[in-house]
């Protein structure tokens, strides 16, 4: 008979052996999300939760920056008004949950729920803005959304619902459309690069890959350690589209009626999925300390004799760190100080601050970074100062780290073999591409490879790697 596998509370596989299963233990064992009985539906647990709030006022504080306000708008919208944009409706149908009764009554009309907003906001939108006085309107809700179409769900990265922001915006004119799309952009992609420590590729997507209703969509793309893209966000401008079919018309400078333009926007919790893929590693989480719920620990190391010495010494080390820094003193007794090394390890807390009896006697600490498992004895006066830098130290490592291993998983391909080949091994493949939906179709033939950003800096054109038809360098791969 086999020898049972020992249970142990850190992971038991190697993230470069079995990254899939990997990225499944680290969900799991570092409290991050749990399985429902509703399938494809999860529970973002504390932890996460925890991170999530902080991307929450990050993102949340940059946006009133620039002078949008928060709403909330209805979760059910009635099926006439989410078929009023044709396009988008064709987009989003499959993934539409639709409500049909109401107890034991059947409703007069089918309710979607919520997949996206902007029709059930633009009906709003239609009634408050009458003139050029009223714009621009900059309004973000913080919500779910339910789509239902998939097969394969997976904690953060493809579930049945999911919270994210969605801003929505009207202005005077094109310009002013194009403007704020590329403003969003760059605020986004300066927060994942800030704060998550992930370096991205933007541009627009594809006429094939935008979003369902869009003039153009623009986005940013990650690389994942397995060799997949993953889209971090997106900003999109709409165009006159929804305007024309809600009927957002304002009274303009010159006395004349005239359609909004608008852009819409979002960010989900799909980038905690990020967060893991990318910086884990065979023993968890390892999370920036920008994001971090918390971003050190102190393990008091206790003895009889000496523990009363060692936890006062515990709490002034804690209390010296202020309010700034997001310390946890963990004096649970009935744990052993290794065992709480690996838990808090698996949950990627940036920094350990061991403290004995001896560490007392010499008025010290031991400090252990997560990211490179790195001690360093550190004088407890010096604690206010050194905390902070290495912090800092901490969150430019993993950053320089992933973008690192961005550059080397970008491939150039002139020909399609060279593509082909740089697809099969895992690569972002940048190429030449028409732009045409027929082409890029047959593209993805080739084991579901897809267009994810034409940058927007084109030094040159050439031929399409695919047709040999003129066009633009754009990056291509797989994605989640």
């Amino acid at each position: 008979m086999a020898k049972a596998k020992e249970v142990t509370a850190g992971l038991t596989v190697r993230k470069s052996e079995d990254f899939s299963e990997w990225y499944t233990q680290v969900v799991a064992k570092a409290e991050l999300a749990d399985y429902t009985s509703v399938s494809g539906c999860m529970v973002l647990r504390p932890y996460s939760y925890a991170i999530w709030e902080n991307m929450q006022a990050a993102l949340d504080r940059r946006f009133k920056q620039l002078g949008v306000q928060n709403a909330y708008f209805p979760l059910f919208i009635p099926e006439s008004l989410f078929k009023k944009e044709a396009e988008h409706v064709k987009g989003f149908s499959p993934e539409v949950a639709w409500v049909t009764m109401a107890g034991n009554a059947e409703l007069s009309e089918r309710l979607a729920i919520r997949p996206t907003s902007e029709t059930i906001m633009y009906e709003s939108y239609a009634k408050w803005v009458r003139s050029w006085r009223d714009l621009p309107l900059l309004i973000n809700q913080w919500c779910s959304v339910v789509r239902w179409e998939f097969k394969y769900p997976k904690p953060f990265l493809r579930t049945r619902e999911f919270l994210w922001q969605e801003g929505h915006t009207v202005h005077e004119t094109e310009k002013d459309a194009d403007d704020w799309t590329l403003t969003i952009l760059k605020l986004y992609t300066e927060f994942v690069q800030d704060y998550l420590a992930i370096p991205v590729l933007t541009g627009k997507k594809s006429e094939a890959e935008k979003f369902a209703g869009a003039l153009y969509t623009t986005t940013m793309e990650a690389l994942m350690p397995d060799g997949k893209c993953l889209q971090m966000g997106t900003s999109h401008n709409l165009g006159q589209n929804f305007a024309k079919a809600f009927g957002i018309r304002f009274l303009g400078r010159d006395g004349k009626e005239h359609l909004g333009w608008q852009t819409s926007w979002g960010v989900s919790t799909r980038t905690i999925g990020a967060l893991i893929m990318v910086h884990g590693d065979d023993k968890g989480l390892v999370l920036p300390p920008r994001i971090a719920p918390l971003q050190a620990v102190i393990v008091p190391i206790l003895f009889e004799d000496s523990k009363d010495k060692v936890l006062k010494a515990c709490r002034q080390i804690q209390a010296s760190l202020g309010k700034k820094i997001s310390a946890k003193l963990d004096e649970r007794e009935s744990y052993s100080p290794g065992w709480k090394y690996n838990e808090w390890e698996l949950k990627g807390v940036p920094l350990r601050i061991e403290v004995g009896p001896k560490d007392v006697e010499k008025k010290q600490v031991i400090i252990v970074r997560r990211d490179t498992g790195e001690k360093l004895a550190v004088k407890e006066t010096e604690l206010p100062k050194k905390v902070p830098e290495l912090l800092e130290e901490i969150q430019k490592s993993l950053y320089d780290k992933a973008e690192k291993r961005l550059k080397a998983g970008i491939a150039k391909a002139g020909s399609w073999s060279e593509f082909a080949k740089a697809g099969d091994d895992g690569k972002i493949v940048s190429a030449f591409f028409c732009g045409s939906a027929s082409c890029e179709a047959r593209i993805k033939e080739h084991k579901g490879i897809t267009s994810r950003a034409i940058p927007f800096d084109q030094q040159s054109k050439g031929e399409c790697v695919k047709c040999g038809k003129p066009g633009l360098m754009a990056y291509f791969g797989k994605s989640y």
